[in-house]
């Protein structure tokens, strides 16, 4: 899979990749001739409907209900159904908690740009300097939570809202887990790969 812009979507098919493409409005649908759609949108409220009507439409986590909202809904919750399809129902309700430690999510505190002071993969000490968020009128600084691994960060420049998610902490502290695929995404993927062979 390679990620796309929507003007490269038709010659990475034509190469042989398979294109995925950032739309959280679903804008493209109508440029394209889709087989699935894996919407990961991840709203967690009842998402607003495809602009078209798809072969296959997988809604990925709370929000979605099959057979309604979507064909398939995969459960995106840790626990003995994480990754599990539902063609019919729903999956586990938002708890509106991260699951794990708490403390290891980093949040804006309010609108603004953010600006990276360390990279993804960087050992951190606690107290670290991790980003700032910067608007005409202030500057907050992010903090390290705790001494680990900086596991995510979104990316430096980029506007950010007050309470949206930064980035983690891994207190593991174990810079090659960084680039590999945890166990909740290969789950979920399992299960989205399940519902297309199916």
């Amino acid at each position: 899979a390679r990620l796309v812009t929507a003007d490269q979507l038709h010659v990475t098919r034509e190469a042989g990749d398979i294109p995925v493409l950032v739309d959280p409005d679903a804008n493209h649908l109508l440029i394209t001739n889709y087989q699935a759609i894996i919407d990961a949108r991840l709203m967690k409220s009842h998402p607003h409907p495809l602009p078209i009507p798809v072969p296959l439409h997988i809604g990925l986590g709370p929000g979605f209900h099959a057979g309604r909202d979507c064909h398939a809904v995969i459960e995106t919750r840790r626990g003995p159904t994480l990754g599990r399809v539902y063609w019919t129902g729903v999956t586990a309700p938002d708890s509106g908690q991260p699951e794990g430690d708490p403390h290891r999510v980093l949040r804006a505190a309010h609108d603004g740009t953010l600006v990276a002071h360390a990279k993804i993969g960087e050992h951190l000490q606690e107290g670290q300097l991790i980003a700032e968020i910067v608007d005409k009128y202030t500057s907050t600084q992010v903090h390290s939570p705790f001494a680990g691994v900086l596991r995510g960060l979104l990316r430096d420049g980029m506007e950010v809202t007050r309470g949206l998610k930064l980035g983690d902490v891994d207190s593991r502290d174990d810079p090659a887990l960084c680039r590999l695929i945890s166990d909740k995404a290969l789950a979920v993927g399992g299960g989205a790969l399940e519902a297309v062979m199916s």
